[in-house]
């Protein structure tokens, strides 16, 4: 049984994928796959996890944790999907460090299966954007100078978080992609979570890309797609391009922030920073790297 942790991150995915393969319950359970529902599983991981401190499940435990999520017996595959994994939205950036719990929150959710192959799979994000999204979340509880000083922004790697959470799980196969390429790589997102070969047999492929465009320009999309039916899902993946930059809604690519202290510059930066991050994760070992 194979065993797929899709930790998020925070702002990226915002449970879409996960919605999409729950409404193919049905077809994925068929091929031995089980997406296990947030309500039924979170707390169950939760509770194992505190119960066990990052000690390897036993038998018994792991068999308690398939009676309370399926009903299917010996599934082939099972997909766990929550963002807060590694911990809450205020704590995964501190003092210049991503994720800073990654080293010792990997390894709990590894050991809850530990005889299992286990993959992770992970969106990044740009901290010119997330550094935002991310304060968002919370910002009630504190002001968004007080946060740009306490997590030191310009220090962000994501290499680095990449580093020590391969070094954290090294026998745990890594999947990652650019939050930016989602609406390009849906597909192939689906894929890598769902474990189903073909992506374009599920229902509701489109919902996603639905939710970037126009009204008009969705339409404009089915009609063309229904009279001209992608062969497969590099065709699909150029039509969508087509389509969206033709009828993307600018407020649904394209993020600003009128913030105090995101200037132009400093925006610029972390970009380049991210740039160049991205480009050595995607050439590092032991990692699926998902590009357009």
């Amino acid at each position: 049984m194979k065993v797929i942790y899709h930790i998020g991150l925070h702002s990226t995915d915002e449970d879409r994928a996960l919605r999409c393969l729950l409404r193919n319950d049905s077809l994925l359970q068929k091929n031995g796959i089980v997406v296990a529902q947030p309500g039924r599983f979170r707390p169950v991981l939760r509770e194992a996890m505190i119960q066990l401190k990052g000690q390897p499940a036993t038998e018994e435990v792991q068999d308690h944790i398939l009676e309370e999520i399926t009903e299917i017996d010996h599934p082939q595959q099972i997909l766990f999907s929550n963002d807060s994994f590694l911990c809450v939205p205020k704590r995964a950036i501190q003092d210049g460090v991503l994720y800073p719990l990654v080293g010792e929150r990997a390894p709990w959710i590894r050991n809850l299966f530990p005889g299992q192959p286990a993959e992770f799979a992970l969106a990044l994000r740009n901290p010119a954007t997330l550094i935002p999204a991310l304060h968002a979340r919370f910002s009630t509880e504190e002001s968004f100078e007080g946060y740009l000083a306490r997590i030191d922004p310009e220090a962000l790697s994501w290499a680095d978080m990449v580093e020590r959470l391969h070094a954290a799980v090294p026998d745990a196969k890594l999947t990652i992609w650019c939050n930016e390429d989602s609406p390009l790589i849906w597909l192939d997102i689906l894929r890598a979570l769902s474990g189903l070969p073909d992506p374009m047999r599920l229902e509701g492929i489109d919902d996603f890309i639905a939710s970037l465009m126009t009204e008009d320009g969705f339409g404009r999309l089915r009609s063309y797609l229904d009279g001209h039916p992608a062969s497969g899902p590099e065709h699909w993946r150029r039509v969508v391009s087509a389509f969206l930059d033709k009828f993307a809604r600018p407020e649904a690519v394209e993020e600003e922030f009128d913030l105090p202290g995101w200037t132009q510059q400093r925006v610029a930066k972390l970009s380049e920073r991210y740039e160049a991050d991205v480009e050595r994760i995607a050439g590092m070992g032991g990692i699926e790297f998902l590009s357009p």
